[in-house]
């Protein structure tokens, strides 16, 4: 079902409003944050030895053998996500003070109270 004009309008201003004000929450993926080759390799060899370890803990299988299993599988994990975890680029703007928002912080409350309105008004309204 498409939206009407007036709810056209209204999702392109909390879009607009969403950007102007909640831009690091709106570029957090794609932002400062990128995969790096040094982490997706270190985490590639630390699931291979963790892939052995769990091997040979299955292999033994005594105790000594489920703690090195657990160990190797506490491995695999620490490099999968060590693999998929963003590296943060430093940049030049990320070590200056944040700059004051221009606008006002009375207006963005009016808003979002006129936003949570009208959506109670649609939902009573049903």
């Amino acid at each position: 079902m498409p939206l009407s004009e007036q709810e056209q309008r209204l999702l392109d201003e909390m879009e607009r409003h969403l950007l102007r004000n909640d831009a690091d929450v709106v570029s957090a993926p794609s932002g400062d944050r990128t995969l790096s080759y040094r982490n997706l390799v270190y985490g590639a060899l630390l699931l291979i030895v963790g892939i052995g370890a769990l091997v040979a803990g299955v292999i033994i299988g005594d105790v000594v053998g489920i703690v090195v299993g657990v160990v190797g599988f506490a491995a695999m994990f620490a490099g999968v996500m060590f693999a998929i975890t963003p590296s943060r680029r430093v940049s030049p703007e990320a070590t200056r003070p944040p700059r004051p928002s221009s606008s006002g912080g009375p207006s963005q409350a009016a808003f979002m109270d006129h936003m949570n309105e009208r959506w109670d008004r649609r939902q009573d309204g049903r």
